[in-house]
């Protein structure tokens, strides 16, 4: 996911992609304690795709302020 297709997304869709990503990110977490995390790399990768979408969100809600 790229910061372009975040942008486009409304404040909804941005709030439940959100969520599914916190889920996934606790389901890779989860997995890594009892040792059945195959693809490391996606647990750096969902951090960074939840940092993305909080930035935009933060973003988005000062613009409409002003």
């Amino acid at each position: 996911m790229n910061a372009t297709d975040v942008r486009a997304m409304t404040a909804d869709q941005l709030g439940d992609e959100l969520l599914k990503l916190k889920k996934e990110q606790f389901n890779l977490r989860f997995q890594d304690a009892t040792g059945q995390l195959e693809k490391t790399a996606r647990v750096r990768q969902v951090r960074r795709d939840i940092a993305r979408i909080k930035t935009i969100m933060a973003e988005k809600k000062s613009a409409a302020k002003t």
